[in-house]
């Protein structure tokens, strides 16, 4: 019986929905504030790996408290963070310049683009992006959860070494000759 259970080994839909919903701003700024660094790249797998970790106490927070942005505010935090001891590694200083993005014309073929270019906007894309965030949730999702396992052979290895350490008081608080 546990107070509070262990962690699902597989990831609940609401988590999978939130990594879909969030996953290409979360590249996009993990990119930005690395530079476009492709060592940096495994950033964001462990900013969602972060936030899976929590993702009960901040489902819980946002049900039960009201705050509806708890697991967004979260993952910015933990962006932060995680880019923080990302350049706090480097050997170097690290010169992050954002560049704009390329002046971008449609109108190759004259006024506004061809009939195909100006309906592309209109058609949905082939793309499937849900299958990218369902594995880099699950992904994640493993790895909070290897971390969850870790930390509980921890705590049972530091309540054994307590245990035994009381044990040997006692005894020698028992062995006093008075």
């Amino acid at each position: 019986m546990y107070l509070v259970p262990p962690m699902d080994d597989e990831p609940p839909p609401a988590y999978v929905a939130f990594v879909a919903t969030h996953l290409d701003d979360l590249r996009r700024e993990t990119n930005r504030l690395v530079g476009g660094d492709t060592e940096a790249a495994h950033l964001y797998m462990d900013v969602l790996a972060d936030v899976a970790g929590h993702w009960r106490r901040l489902s819980w927070r946002r049900r039960l408290l009201g705050r509806p942005y708890a697991v967004p505010d979260y993952m910015r935090h933990r962006l932060a963070v995680r880019t923080k001891q990302w350049r706090d590694e480097q050997i170097y200083e690290v010169d992050v310049r954002v560049l704009r993005p390329p002046a971008y014309s449609p109108s190759f073929y004259g006024r506004g683009g061809s009939l195909a270019l100006r309906k592309a906007g209109l058609i949905p894309g082939t793309v499937r992006g849900s299958v990218v965030a369902r594995a880099d949730a699950g992904i994640a999702w493993c790895q909070a959860y290897r971390r969850q396992q870790w930390h509980a052979v921890g705590r049972r290895i530091v309540f054994g070494i307590l245990l035994i350490a009381t044990l040997i008081q006692s005894m020698q608080w028992l062995s006093v000759d008075y």
